[in-house]
């Protein structure tokens, strides 16, 4: 059914709702604790505009190709506000309401957000927006269309409240935390059935990229399959965490990195470890086992109580000992939730000098050391290990299965 408002705005509740990736009390829940955000801080509106607070909020995950997307939260209502190019979809994958907008008008997103606030009485009041997300057009756009309203920041609060899992949230990661395992053996399996000549990485990569979309249909047949990816390094290319799969065969001595990506429903699981092909060095182990040292001795410092940044002061005085921090690239973990490598982070959970957060149960954080070592060098390249933890009463829970360290990842090369 399509209802048209005017050539600006429409409403398009085209067939029925699917089943939401939570249930509708966990929305109803986040919502309240937004609301109560907004209390506290005599907030009469929210607009959120980022990938991950709508789709926290919303479950709708929009897709931009450069069209403004927003999520109105009043006291009462709660309504996305997605393009004509959509059509039913977001209405169909989101909790509340949604309003489509034409492509006939440049400013017509901020339009629809203007007639939501008018329509509700609080186009004048005090509103709030992530500034963190915000760039600086937009916000005149908004300013613009909502004359007399007091834009006020809510992202950190937004942030925050992110950042303590529900029970609904936990399961999703715990399963795709395991979805992460199964493609890093699917990733083990290539290794081992490479040709004397060697596969590519991008070819290697696909081998686990493929397992984990098919176990994520099968474990949640409702979800939208998107964004999942692997990114698998080789040699020098293992010099950064964030390196994507090239054209590069993998070749017998080449220090390895595979790092598994399962994406469900926005929620981002990672697995991560490092491996080598064929013998490895007397350098290469020794570089090894010192970060395994490091990744084992962070484990048992996630604990509830412990405030982030004294972990990654310890860390870096083991890594001192060691000899290896100056090798050190990033900080040692953080937290899991809506984000991807393009949108989301709960910046105030990072396990970093710089971060005071104490942890709490209902966090979701990794350990995730890395070194690397420049090329030219006795065991060059990058190491890293990476674990994910849920954060209970009383300690912590590892949900990652696949095994680290040189005891299990030394792939026999084939000559």
């Amino acid at each position: 059914m399509e209802t048209f408002r005017s050539d600006r705005l429409r409403t398009v509740h085209n067939g029925t709702k699917v089943p939401l990736t939570f249930s509708a009390g966990e929305f109803e829940r986040r919502l309240a604790g937004l609301r109560s955000t907004m209390t506290q801080l005599g907030v009469d509106a929210v607009v959120l505009t980022s990938m991950q607070a709508i789709k926290y909020y919303s479950d709708f995950l929009y897709t931009s190709f450069g069209r403004g997307y927003a999520l109105v939260v009043t006291h009462e209502t709660s309504t996305t506000v997605s393009a004509g190019i959509d059509a039913g979809m977001p209405w169909r994958r989101s909790h509340g309401d949604n309003v489509v907008y034409t492509d006939w008008e440049r400013t017509n997103p901020e339009h629809a957000v203007a007639t939501l606030l008018e329509t509700a009485h609080v186009a004048r009041g005090v509103l709030g927006f992530e500034y963190d997300h915000l760039t600086l057009h937009r916000r005149d756009q908004f300013a613009a269309a909502l004359p007399g309203a007091r834009m006020i920041d809510i992202g950190q609060a937004v942030m925050r409240q992110r950042m303590i899992k529900s029970a609904e949230e936990i399961a999703l990661i715990t399963e795709a935390a395991r979805i992460a395992d199964l493609g890093a053996a699917a990733i083990r399996d290539a290794l081992d059935g490479m040709p004397a000549g060697g596969s590519s990485e991008y070819e290697i990569a696909l081998a686990g990229t493929e397992e984990m979309v098919r176990r994520i249909a099968s474990s949640f047949p409702d979800s939208e399959l998107r964004d999942t990816w692997v990114w698998f390094q080789s040699g020098l290319n293992t010099d950064g965490a964030h390196n994507w799969p090239t054209t590069r065969r993998v070749q017998p001595g080449d220090l390895l990195s595979l790092n598994c990506f399962p994406m469900v429903s926005g929620y981002y699981v990672a697995l991560e470890r490092t491996m080598f092909y064929g013998e490895p060095d007397d350098a290469t182990l020794a570089l090894w086992e010192s970060l395994v040292t490091v990744h084992e001795r962070g484990l048992e410092l996630i604990r509830p109580g412990a405030r982030c940044r004294d972990i990654a002061d310890e860390l870096n005085g083991l890594m001192a000992e060691l000899g290896i921090l100056p090798l050190r690239t990033f900080g040692y973990g953080h937290s899991f939730g809506v984000l991807s490598h393009y949108y989301g982070r709960e910046a105030g959970l990072e396990l970093r000098e710089d971060i005071d957060t104490v942890l709490e149960p209902g966090m979701v954080v990794s350990m995730e050391p890395m070194i690397t070592v420049l090329d030219g060098n006795p065991g060059a390249g990058g190491y890293r290990e990476h674990d994910i933890l849920v954060i209970t009463a009383d300690g912590a829970t590892n949900i990652t299965g696949y095994p680290y360290g040189p005891a299990h990842n030394i792939v026999p090369a084939r000559h």
